[in-house]
């Protein structure tokens, strides 16, 4: 950094006078309001974000939107503080799970965007998102967030390695079970390839909807385990045993762990969301996207929204709701589905981009990951995530299972 004794003083006044957190200043009050933007996104759907930033600063001379993209460790480490203290961006997704939202609630640091809310153009058309988004970022009647994308996960396969298997594209959850075994090579007492690679931690959850196939869940609606119940347990079963007997898949695995194995085709099937696609494709793959199997619970799969909320300290309130309302429009939807492969964020739009209609035509069936719960990181991060670490280390699954429900229940207050 260079240093500052040498500057004059009449240098420094003019440098204070133009300081400050956005744009439109005492010495030119007609300059653009600098909108910061902080998020998560470093995957290949980046550019695709990046792309709909510059639209609308290409059409909103007024407002400049700065998209500060950072990994998403770093926002759960750096944002709390800055929310808190008023130093923070002026919007950010604080994280890909909609259940950290509760937290900043807590700590008064978003802010609610009801004012915002409406119909038309530059409102928050609340009623064309799809309900689980709504579910997700209403708490206690209000809305504090709006929907940066909203997915749902598909099965992802490599054509060329079902093909030489003789394995069919999965329908049921027996297929999926026979094929995973199927597609799984050992040669001397070492995996060539997996069938499936799962993730456990540090990703978009893929176990519940394992459990949900078979009817099972986590939670019930008023926030009890059902983790232990005899569907749940069957179906953790089912796959541990997939794991540690027939080593589908690794063990331990993060979410960049998952990808990286099915992109280097040492996996012949991933559960993934749409933002994958693109890194999968120009990996080589020959890429095949179904549906989630279907069980005995019906056809079901998870429901992912990214929540964008805005700071409540921030000096911009009305530039940064315009922003909100003009990201979740009819325009820049259409334009960010065709570019990204995600379906809209809304319901009233469609596109004619092939690769979306998987993703789109889940939605209906698709389920939040402890949706309504503001203890839902906690339940994930200390209870959820280690229960399939264990499980898939070998450890009992009825006990473990057990184990967790009594964890969940502690954390949520359940008494039943």
């Amino acid at each position: 950094m260079a240093s500052i004794t040498k500057i004059g003083t009449g240098l420094v006044a003019a440098l204070l006078l133009t300081a400050g957190c956005g744009g439109g200043t005492q010495s030119d009050p007609d300059a653009a309001v600098e909108l910061s933007l902080w998020t998560g996104f470093t995957g290949p759907d980046r550019p695709a974000y990046e792309a709909l930033v510059k639209q609308f600063n290409d059409s909103h001379p007024k407002i400049k939107v700065t998209m500060d993209v950072q990994p998403w460790d770093a926002i759960g480490q750096k944002l709390p503080g800055a929310w808190a203290t008023g130093q923070g961006p002026d919007l950010a997704t604080p994280n890909f799970d909609p259940g950290v939202l509760f937290n900043y609630v807590k700590t008064n640091s978003v802010l609610p965007l009801d004012e915002a809310v409406g119909t038309g153009d530059g409102k928050l058309n609340k009623d064309a998102f799809p309900a689980t988004v709504n579910t997700a970022f209403t708490i206690d009647g209000k809305l504090y967030a709006a929907p940066a994308n909203v997915a749902t996960l598909v099965l992802y396969y490599n054509k060329q390695m079902l093909s030489a298997a003789g394995v069919a594209e999965p329908k049921t959850a027996d297929d999926l079970v026979a094929a995973a075994r199927k597609l799984t090579k050992v040669e001397g007492g070492k995996v060539t390839q997996y069938g499936i690679s799962l993730a456990d931690h540090s990703t978009i959850q893929m176990w519940p909807i394992l459990q949900w196939m078979n009817g099972g869940d986590i939670v019930d609606a008023k926030g009890c385990a059902v983790i232990a119940s005899p569907a749940s347990v069957q179906a953790l079963q089912t796959w541990a045993d997939l794991v540690t007997k027939d080593q589908v898949s690794p063990v331990g695995q993060t979410g960049a762990d998952a990808d990286t194995l099915f992109s280097a085709k040492k996996a012949a099937m991933e559960i993934n969301g749409p933002w994958a696609a693109a890194g999968f494709t120009s990996a080589g793959i020959d890429l095949g996207i179904a549906p989630i199997p279907v069980g005995v619970g019906g056809p079901v799969t998870l429901a992912s929204t990214v929540p964008l909320s805005v700071g409540r300290q921030t000096k911009h309130k009305a530039q940064a709701l315009e922003f909100l309302s003009w990201w979740t429009g009819k325009t820049a939807q259409a334009a960010f589905s065709a570019a990204s492969g995600f379906p809209a964020v809304r319901t009233d739009v469609t596109t004619n981009n092939a690769a979306v209609a998987p993703f789109a035509a889940g939605l209906p069936n698709a389920r939040l990951y402890l949706p309504g719960l503001p203890s839902s990181a906690k339940i994930d991060s200390d209870a959820y995530v280690p229960l399939i670490g264990k499980i898939t280390r070998g450890e009992p699954v009825q006990a473990s299972a057990q184990a967790a429900a009594d964890a969940i229940n502690k954390i949520t207050g359940c008494k039943s």
